[in-house]
């Protein structure tokens, strides 16, 4: 009899918690409008933190050099050596590496956020795209190498992983970032050494001789300049003897070279001359020869300056790289 009653009241229980409720408990709700609630609550839970997530992605540092360090971790004469090596490299094969230092990558992490500097940035050749971004991120003890589409071959995800592990990590954690750094950035250059890449022009290489854009930009630029100023101080044929003078000693300091130096002279009058630079200025003793008749046009141009550092405009980085920890 006990039984019975019991399996009667379970049964009612069943009954009734089976029955629609609203949100008081009431009946009354359908269930596929109870779902459809639930749904949008859960829709809504979820993409609340990846909205917030997406705002406080860090922004992309501005690349002002080769090694960018945001943390503090490398004192100035580390920062200059390390910045040195990789100018060198770069002249002596044409390929670029980076090295950034950041405290922490979050909310991303650090694959996520170093394609994303990479991607921006661009780094390596235009017409080869041979770049490569070596990232720190100091705090969460993370490396990344992220490398370029054309170099891939030369240092495939296997051998970023390698240097990673057995060049930079070890050194990380004895405390020695610059140590890591630069064997790392070794490894890295020997692989790249052994690509069959294009290598930059010779003046790039940091030859002993003057570079033919040299003296380019002494005709084009300094001798317009010195011709406008000459001629309105001595006249058009007197000013274009003078800056045909200047032009070739200047030459001749330059080159050490006598016949280029006369050479130079005689191809600055004549370009004085042909051009009349300074005709029609101010006259004996007046400026007018800056700024009018054939005065210099030509004051700078695009691209990086001399003895700077930008983006060579073309790193496509699809990926390609390793990360680690220490």
């Amino acid at each position: 009899m006990i039984m019975t009653t019991t399996a009667a009241q379970a049964g009612a229980a069943i009954r009734v918690a089976a029955r629609p409720r609203t949100a008081r408990g009431m009946p009354g709700v359908p269930d596929w409008q109870r779902f459809l609630q639930q749904l949008v609550l859960a829709v809504l839970i979820l993409s609340w933190p990846l909205a917030l997530l997406a705002q406080q992605v860090q922004p992309v540092p501005a690349l002002t050099a080769r090694v960018i360090d945001r943390s503090a971790t490398l004192d100035a004469a580390q920062l200059q050596a390390l910045e040195q090596k990789l100018a060198g490299f770069e002249a002596e094969r044409g390929s670029q590496i980076v090295v950034l230092i950041v405290s922490t990558t979050a909310p991303e992490d650090i694959a996520a956020y170093a394609w994303r500097v990479a991607d921006n940035w661009k780094i390596g050749r235009r017409d080869i795209g041979d770049g490569i971004l070596l990232v720190v991120a100091k705090d969460d003890r993370r490396v990344r190498i992220e490398v370029a589409r054309a170099l891939e071959g030369a240092v495939p995800d296997l051998a970023a992983h390698q240097i990673i592990d057995r060049l930079v990590t070890p050194a990380f954690r004895q405390g020695d970032f610059a140590g890591g750094l630069n064997a790392g950035v070794d490894g890295l250059m020997a692989r790249i050494r052994g690509e069959d890449l294009p290598l930059p022009a010779p003046d790039r290489r940091g030859g002993g001789e003057p570079a033919l854009e040299d003296l380019a930009a002494l005709l084009f630029i300094a001798v317009p300049v010195a011709g406008a100023f000459l001629t309105g101080l001595f006249g058009r044929k007197l000013g274009a003897a003078a800056t045909g003078g200047v032009a070739g000693f200047v030459v001749k300091l330059i080159t050490g070279s006598l016949l280029v130096g006369l050479l130079a002279g005689v191809a600055a009058l004549v370009f004085v001359l042909v051009l009349g630079i300074g005709g029609g200025g101010g006259g004996r003793g007046g400026p007018g020869g800056f700024h009018r008749g054939g005065g210099p046009v030509i004051w700078g141009g695009g691209g990086r300056s001399r003895g700077g550092f930008g983006s060579g405009g073309g790193g496509s980085f699809g990926g390609g790289g390793a990360s680690g920890r220490w």
